[in-house]
């Protein structure tokens, strides 16, 4: 009898051992399976989903097979891991191991926004209503009601996101991607303010900030910015206007057809520092930390006046006469490849771009 029972229990070790090479062996022949693919395509995998329910989908497009072998390793090896919704880029030379890597590290496909220094409001909503994977929340509400849904009520949205390329994937809401950007620019404001210099003439960290909008307005060149908030500020400290060409076309809005006119620097309206004292009420833009840390640390000197040179950079004058002649100079008498702000950069052809990562 007891030999009998040796010889069962030998035979129900070698059949366990049998049993366990064979599903050790299905279930590497399914993890190392290429998935049938001819290109690349992107597997969207939704909020709830289970990594059953995908290997399940994917079996029945003859994408992969043996999914309950692969189901069977998951629930065994990665039961614990969660599964992020999201987008997820399948190659044709990727194994099926590949793919439950793809899922374990939740390696989804990210898609970016950026957003530029000097761009307004409007335009910041026009490039969220072209991200197609975005989730779009904000369409037919109004900026009153989208700074509401910030937890802002009765603020103005102008200048109060910080320009920067924010990542998101499929699925994230449009008004996540505000408050990503609002939380920067408070973050930097925040940091540049306990930084300041002593003795400016702001009420606050807000007004700074409309500063800094009116020097990112004022010149794309980086070694002028100083400069040209120190002009500000020494006009604001004499009572002098700001006579600032961006603010005017900021208050014309849509009117504004690329030419600034005479008639326009003598409209009244809240934004004309050709007719308003002090700054204007708002900001006029996004601005960069380089803009903000410009109004905060403005530039000693005499200048009152500047004026466009035609290659995006600026002449500095301490009075008007001197003023008068430099505009003379290059604005009246300008070349045919005057610019207000610098050229920009070339773009390298196709073949030397680089994705990003």
């Amino acid at each position: 009898m007891i030999r009998k029972l040796l010889i069962l229990l030998e035979v129900g070790v070698l059949l366990g051992g049998l049993a366990l090479g064979f599903c050790a062996w299905r279930q590497r022949e399914a993890l190392q399976q290429p998935l049938a693919l001819a290109e690349e395509r992107l597997l969207e995998v939704p909020t709830g989903s289970t990594p059953g329910g995908l290997l399940g989908e994917l079996e029945s497009e003859a994408v992969l097979r043996d999914s309950f072998w692969l189901r069977l390793y998951w629930r065994f090896n990665l039961s614990g891991q969660s599964l992020h919704s999201g987008e997820y880029r399948l190659t044709p030379n990727m194994s099926a191991a590949d793919l439950l890597r793809l899922w374990q590290h939740g390696e989804v496909v990210q898609y970016s926004l950026t957003l530029v220094e000097g761009w307004n409001f409007h335009q910041v909503r026009q490039a969220l209503e072209k991200q197609t994977k975005l989730e779009q929340t904000l369409a037919g509400v109004d900026d009153r009601e989208l700074m509401a849904r910030l937890g802002e009520s009765g603020a103005h949205p102008e200048g109060r996101f910080f320009p920067d390329t924010y990542r998101y994937v499929r699925g994230t809401k449009d008004i996540d991607l505000l408050k990503q950007a609002r939380q920067r620019l408070q973050q930097v404001l925040d940091e540049e303010w306990a930084q300041r210099a002593e003795g400016l003439p702001y009420a606050d960290a807000y007004q700074a900030l409309i500063m800094a909008s009116l020097v990112e307005k004022e010149t794309g060149v980086p070694s002028e910015r100083g400069q040209i908030a120190g002009v500000f500020i020494r006009r604001l400290g004499l009572g002098m206007l700001l006579q600032t060409d961006p603010t005017v076309i900021y208050g014309l809005g849509e009117r504004y057809n690329g030419k600034l006119t005479r008639a326009h620097l003598r409209e009244a309206n809240p934004y004309n520092t050709y007719m308003v004292a002090g700054l204007p009420p708002t900001p006029i833009s996004l601005v960069g930390r380089e803009a903000i840390h410009a109004a905060l640390h403005p530039e000693p000197g005499s200048s009152l006046y500047f004026v466009a040179r035609g290659d995006g950079s600026h002449l500095f004058s301490d009075d008007l006469e001197s003023h008068n002649r430099a505009v003379r100079e290059y604005q009246l008498k300008r070349r045919a490849d005057y610019r207000s702000s610098p050229a920009p950069i070339p773009v390298p052809p196709q073949s030397q771009q680089k994705e990003a990562p």
